[in-house]
Parts: structure tokens; C-alpha cells; sequence
């Protein structure tokens, strides 16, 4: 039985990252590099088929266009178009106008593909909701949630000096200033959290501007959130995912229990300021799609 195809469009930072990722586990059979630019798309290939004869990975690597993403089990989406962020609040919000046209267009390009779609694309809540009214494609997630709730239970087992897997703990909501902790449901080693939460939540407020002030740019992080994804929604495993989906109007994080490839919500008991916040960030989030560019750009491959 062949392995599964994998697609990523965008051979910028975080798409050379993933594919690396990719390529070192042996996760898809083929893998697929699309960007706008076709000579950055040969030359990551290129790279790429390197790197798996030096690893002895068994994925095969090549170059195409967005009309080959079709024969593809699953596409990951991490275009990103040529903008300057300057903002100081709402970071990840700054690129909308700059990346939806780009985005529609390569969701017009796949419409009615029947795979699944991954966005790692900024804004991720809004990237996703447009991919997904756009291209009319059933299986469109986020990853964003899924990373923030990953650096929260890293941080919470380094306060408790206990190993992340006897963490239990979600972060939803939106990837960015209005991100949700769950702290009534986080438990370790089963027991309710009795170390000081409030710190582990500012640190994880501060730790992407740590590691943009020391790189530039988060690339690994968002890397192993969609390897974990990948292996959920293409049946290669079981678990738990937070990812952006539905959540009335609106496209935010929620937990996910994927069983054989398929989705079911298992979101936690909310207290009453953590539903709040969460219908919040929906309303933030409802405003700042119904403002994004509505025009699409003409995807070049």
C-alpha cells in the first residue's frame, strides 16, 4: 500500500522548515514543493532530495504547480506575501490584507479538492476561514492553537518540575492577542494545577516576541505542530489536536480527537470568564474577517 502525498505551498521560512521536517521523519511517500516563485520551489526540492539521501529517508521530493496539489492526500499552507509588520498588538493580525488576496487565489485554484487542507498562514483563524469559504474544500484546519497549547504545557511542566506528559491542558481561542487558557481544566499527573498559572501565562504571552527577537521568525515551533497534525487527520495516529474549525460564524482554536482520520470537538467544561473570553475573541475575530480584502490575486505558477 502507497504512502500518503503531501503538499506545501510557500518555500519561504517556515515552508523550507516543515519540508525539512517532513523529509527527516518520512512522513508522506511523495512530497510536493509549490511556491510563486518556481525557481525558490527547484531549488528547496533540490535541497530537499539531498537531504534525503544523506537521512536515507524514503520521500521522494518534487517541484510542481498548484494544479498538482490535487493529487495530493493533504496540502500544507504556509504562503506568505511581502509585507513589513510593524504592529505592536495583534502581531499575527498584521499581515490579513497583505495575505488574504494571495490565499484566495490558491483556494480558487483548489476548489472542490477533496484532501484536507492545513493553514499555517498568519493570521491563521482568519487564513482559514477564507481558505475554506473560498475553495468549498470539507477538511480545512488551522494550526495555531494546537502550538500554543503545546508551549503551555512545556511551561507548566518546567514550573512543576514534572515531565510535559503528565500535562493536561488546552489553550483555544485565537492564535494571537486572544488566545484562551484553559486553566479550570489543566491538570498534572491528573490532579488540579496548584503551581503559579498566572506566570506560566505570561510567559507564554512573551515567548514568540523571544523567539523573534533571537531569530527573526517562529519556523520550528509551527513545523512540529503540523508534522503531529498531519499524522491525526491522514490516520496515522490518534489524539488530540487543537485547531482552527468552525465555532458558529467563525473560524477559531478547539480541541480535536481524531480516531482513524476523523474529527470529533472535545472541548473541556469552560468556567464562566473563560467562555467569555472565548465568545470574545469570536466577536474580535467576526469583525476583523468581515474587514479583510475581498479582491483575489491571480496565484502565479
Amino acid at each position: 500500500m502507497s504512502g500518503p502525498v503531501v503538499g506545501i505551498v510557500g518555500a519561504g521560512a517556515v515552508g523550507q522548515t516543515l519540508a525539512t521536517a517532513l523529509v527527516a521523519a518520512a512522513l508522506p511517500e511523495r512530497l510536493l514543493v509549490v511556491s510563486r516563485q518556481l525557481d525558490q520551489a527547484h531549488g528547496l526540492a533540490a535541497d530537499l532530495q539531498d537531504l534525503g539521501l544523506a537521512a536515507g529517508s524514503r520521500t521522494t521530493v518534487e517541484a510542481g504547480e498548484a494544479a498538482d496539489l490535487r493529487g495530493c492526500d493533504a496540502v500544507v499552507v504556509a504562503l506568505r506575501s511581502d509585507f513589513t509588520n510593524t504592529a505592536a498588538r495583534d502581531i499575527r493580525r498584521a499581515g490579513a490584507a497583505a495575505n488574504a488576496p494571495a490565499l484566495g487565489a490558491l483556494a480558487r485554484e483548489l476548489y472542490g479538492y477533496d484532501g484536507t487542507v492545513l493553514i499555517v498562514t498568519n493570521p491563521v483563524d482568519l487564513m482559514t476561514r477564507r481558505f475554506a469559504d473560498v475553495s468549498g474544500v470539507a477538511r480545512v484546519f488551522g494550526i495555531g492553537s494546537n502550538l500554543d497549547s503545546a508551549r503551555y504545557r512545556l511551561l507548566l511542566a518546567r514550573y512543576a518540575q514534572v515531565s510535559p506528559d503528565l500535562v493536561r491542558g488546552h489553550v483555544v481561542g485565537e492564535h494571537g492577542d486572544r488566545a484562551v487558557v484553559c486553566v479550570s481544566a489543566t491538570t498534572i499527573a491528573g490532579q488540579p494545577v496548584s503551581v503559579p498559572v498566572r506566570t506560566v501565562v505570561d510567559d507564554l504571552q512573551r515567548r514568540p516576541a523571544l523567539i523573534r527577537s533571537g531569530i527573526g521568525r517562529t519556523r520550528c515551533g509551527p513545523s512540529g505542530a503540523v508534522l503531529s497534525t498531519l499524522r491525526k487527520v491522514l490516520g496515522l495516529a490518534d489524539g488530540i489536536e487543537e485547531l482552527s474549525v468552525p465555532y458558529g460564524d467563525v473560524y477559531l482554536g478547539v480541541p480535536l480527537y481524531f480516531s482513524g482520520g476523523v474529527p470529533a470537538p472535545c472541548m473541556p467544561a469552560l468556567t464562566r470568564p473563560e467562555r467569555l473570553c472565548l465568545d470574545a475573541a469570536a466577536s474580535s475575530l467576526r469583525d476583523a474577517y468581515a474587514h479583510l480584502p475581498t479582491h483575489i490575486e491571480r496565484i502565479a505558477t
